[in-house]
């Protein structure tokens, strides 16, 4: 969940930045209930995707100077057991091995 929380983060950062409201980093760390340090690590990690982010002081906001998008989609897929089996290509992992192989080992 830690890292769906990060994505999620991320895309409201964007946003922000793509729109140029985001204020100073303090208020931009209020905003997004987060601290400040945790801000300049979300930034760091959108300039690791080649964003290019700049701050403007006069007007008290990040910007990207590149032309940047970000898309965040996150999906989940719940398997049945024979789903699961087709996918492992056999029984393996069914709750009820999971308990003898513990016993194996």
């Amino acid at each position: 969940m830690k890292n769906i929380k990060t994505l999620e983060r991320l895309q409201r950062l964007h946003s922000l930045i793509a729109i140029e409201s985001t204020g100073t980093p303090k208020e931009l760390a209020r905003l997004m209930n987060i601290s400040e340090r945790s801000v300049h690590l979300l930034i760091g990690e959108l300039k690791d995707y080649n964003a290019e982010i700049c701050y403007s002081r006069s007007r008290k906001t990040y910007y990207y100077c590149n032309d940047f998008d970000l898309q965040v989609i996150i999906s989940v897929n719940v398997l049945t057991n024979n789903e699961v089996t087709r996918i492992f290509g056999g029984n393996y992992f069914l709750k009820r091995n999971l308990f003898i192989a513990r016993f194996v080992q």
